[in-house]
């Protein structure tokens, strides 16, 4: 992994971008169709989960935020949940460390853009495991902190990484506890990067069944999911072609352009 810092973090006051953890506003002018450049990557950030998932899954999102993965996710029994109460959700107050849910509820969770915000990340992969039914999935789509990302977190001064810190002591937070949307982009680099620390420390849990890099351009331009920024719109055929100028780069120079990253997780 390159790095152009060990460790980046800003105060909210220094946060360039706009409507920060507005969760009705984003709803609203999604509803809207106000950025098809928004709804392009969201459906880039999605589709693809319905490739582990059959119609007739029980599944659940944690971390939900506005809920847009049910505009994309198949599955006739999924529902959407959050560590906040919006009357949007189907469950409230949800901790994805402690989720209340009964032990084999769920034949997937996604986990999409929401684990690095979680203090205790370790605790979080144990509860799932939990409430997972056997070979249930986790489905995960988080931050791939590459140059380009680290870029853009500190031009835009929004979350922050940290490398130093130690991904696998369940003591010590990744993130800001008193904050719900402070967040280390750097911890799916932490988790999943090293194979070997994996196994030892999650492997008698998940198996992965699923890697991917993926985003460049389509997120950079997409004008943020939940906190928003300035973006060029565009039509389906630039951004398409963006896309496919995304793979290119991706596939070849991966630690440099990749701002995504999907994983899914086999209960073992």
């Amino acid at each position: 992994m390159l790095k152009i810092s060990n460790k980046v973090q800003f105060s909210k006051k220094a946060n360039k971008m706009q409507t920060i953890g507005d969760v009705k506003m984003a709803i609203k002018m999604f509803e809207e169709k106000k950025s098809s450049n928004l709804r392009f990557l969201l459906k880039e950030r999605f589709g693809w989960m319905n490739n582990y998932i059959n119609e007739q899954d029980i599944g659940v999102e944690l971390g939900s935020g506005a809920g847009f993965a049910k505009h994309f996710i198949k599955s006739k029994n999924f529902k959407i949940s959050d560590l906040s109460d919006y009357e949007h959700l189907d469950f409230k107050n949800v901790d994805a460390q402690d989720t209340k849910f009964e032990s084999e509820s769920f034949d997937f969770v996604i986990a999409s853009n929401m684990i690095h915000h979680i203090p205790y990340p370790i605790k979080f992969f144990k509860e799932i495991n939990r409430v997972l039914k056997k070979r249930g999935k986790l489905i995960i789509f988080e931050p791939y902190c590459s140059v380009i990302l680290q870029l853009a977190t500190m031009i835009m001064r929004h979350e922050g990484f940290d490398f130093t810190v130690n991904v696998w002591d369940e003591k010590k937070p990744k993130s800001d506890e008193e904050d719900i949307w402070a967040g280390n982009i750097a911890v799916s680099n932490l988790i999943f990067d090293d194979k070997e620390k994996f196994k030892k420390n999650l492997g008698n849990l998940f198996q992965i069944k699923h890697e991917k890099l993926s985003e460049c351009l389509i997120f950079l331009n997409s004008g943020g999911v939940t906190s928003k920024t300035f973006c060029i719109p565009m039509n389906y055929f630039f951004l398409n072609f963006l896309n496919n100028i995304d793979k290119f780069l991706i596939k070849f120079f991966p630690n440099i352009f990749a701002s995504g990253r999907q994983i899914v997780l086999e209960k073992v």
